[in-house]
């Protein structure tokens, strides 16, 4: 299942390398190449409270290999469009597809695995979730500098037929209980997320005119109108949407928000630090690329070991070290790259990310989601993938304004180093909200004699 899981979250930084060739070839003026990753973040993002409902209500495997087949065929699409019109609608039908898949792989986990064996699979989840987009760059700088652009996206067809083959084949068919979606409830939260969503992902791109402030706020009049119709609902004892129930809970209502400022920071980091490098310190755009790997490295290999431990120590002790730890390699990051150090020196905070990525997503996911009872699952993945997602496009956003200002009132250096500080103060909320988790340790399997 994490292999649908790594694709969607891939795309997102692996379609951005290809733009410029793809804006060359089928002749696309700059706003059409945007929209060909912005309409993709769009419709990926702006359903996950609803698809993860769906899994509720008509299976986590049915959807996940309902989405990785509109995926897969999607993706198809694109790289044999004739035309920039049809690889935009396309990317929508992928989005979509990554939508409807993703937020199945967590509930499943949560389903199939005893609570005291979770944290590992966990921590395979979180590997995933946390470095998929660390691998971008690298894939795609190879792909559309060397066989061409359409080869990003071939490359989602036979990893997206060895999904549908493997889940078809390995993944049970779990029981239902959730009844008829609140179709009302499910529209104003696709308008409510719409609105947000739109407003925080093309603002700078479009300077921020008045219009975009109505967008917003009717994205936010959309999303208090949702918070009124879950809370009627759970008064009437009906079926919500996102019931409200999942936020008295206390680590899950800590861990959603923390995961907003994972998205917030992890998910564009990595900006700045490719164009210093590129533009700043002269290296290739694959050279760069292949300087970011460390973090996935590490990421990846310390992830199932820490999932493990999530287990067994007190909840909120590994994610306090790992916020920490990543405010510390932002910290490096700004000064390092203010300061014009030798580019080998961002070895060292690339690394500490690494470590730092295991370990906050690993034990956040699961500490997350660990007491929700099996009818909450797949709401629950919708919101914590949501705000995951949110706090991704509220960052990129936020940073893209940070490079502008600082652009023009400093060096090209000092302004990509200082963007980052902004990361620093949302990861030191995270910090806060990762402090406040309760001790809910499953027990641990009792031993059999002999």
């Amino acid at each position: 299942m994490c292999v649908g899981l790594f694709i969607t979250l891939l795309d997102q930084s692996l379609v951005v390398v290809a733009l410029p060739r793809i804006t060359e070839d089928l002749g696309a003026s700059v706003n059409q190449a945007v929209w060909v990753s912005a309409v993709y973040l769009l419709t990926f993002a702006v359903p996950l409270l609803v698809t993860g409902r769906l899994g509720d209500r008509f299976g986590q495997r049915n959807m996940y290999l309902a989405g990785m087949a509109l995926f897969t065929l999607a993706a198809a699409a694109c790289a044999f469009a004739p035309t920039i019109e049809a690889l935009i609608l396309a990317r929508a039908v992928q989005g979509f597809g990554g939508s409807l898949l993703n937020p199945q792989s967590l509930s499943v986990i949560n389903r199939v695995f005893a609570r005291h064996r979770r944290g590992a699979a966990m921590g395979v989840w979180s590997a995933v979730a946390g470095s998929a987009g660390l691998f971008g760059p690298v894939i795609g700088g190879l792909l559309a500098g060397g066989v061409g652009w359409r080869w990003v996206f071939l490359l989602y067809l036979p990893l997206g037929l060895v999904a549908l083959a493997l889940v078809a084949r390995w993944v049970p068919r779990l029981p239902t209980g959730v009844g008829r979606i609140d179709l009302l409830s499910a529209v104003v939260s696709l308008v409510a997320v719409l609105g947000i969503v739109f407003t925080l992902q093309q603002g700078p791109e479009l300077g921020w005119p008045l219009w975009l402030w109505g967008v917003l706020a009717v994205g936010v009049l959309a999303l208090v109108l949702f918070v009124r119709l879950q809370r009627r609902a759970d008064l009437r004892g009906a079926e919500a949407l996102v019931p409200l129930r999942l936020f008295r809970i206390r680590n899950f209502r800590f861990g959603s928000l923390s995961v907003a400022t994972l998205g917030f920071a992890v998910y564009s980091v990595n900006l700045p630090i490719m164009l210093y490098l590129q533009l700043g310190a002269g290296l290739s755009a694959q050279a760069a690329g292949l300087l970011l790997l460390p973090t996935a490295i590490v990421s990846v290999a310390l992830a199932p070991v820490v999932g493990r431990l999530t287990d067994r120590l007190e909840p909120g002790r590994i994610s306090k070290i790992g916020f920490t730890s990543m405010i510390t390699a932002m910290v490096l990051y700004v000064v390092f790259i203010s300061q014009e150090l030798p580019f080998v020196w961002l070895i060292i905070p690339l690394m500490l990310m690494g470590a730092a990525n295991a370990m906050c997503w690993s034990a956040n996911s699961t500490i997350s989601m660990r007491q929700l009872p099996a009818e909450l699952l797949g709401a629950g993945s919708g919101v914590y993938n949501t705000s995951r997602q949110v706090g991704a496009v509220l960052g990129a956003a936020a940073l893209g304004a940070a490079m502008q200002i600082g652009l023009q009132y400093t060096d090209f250096a000092n302004a990509m180093g200082f963007s980052l500080i902004l990361h620093i103060a949302v990861l030191v909320l995270g910090l806060v909200m990762v402090s406040n988790f309760s001790d809910d340790r499953p027990e641990v399997a009792p031993r059999t004699s002999g």
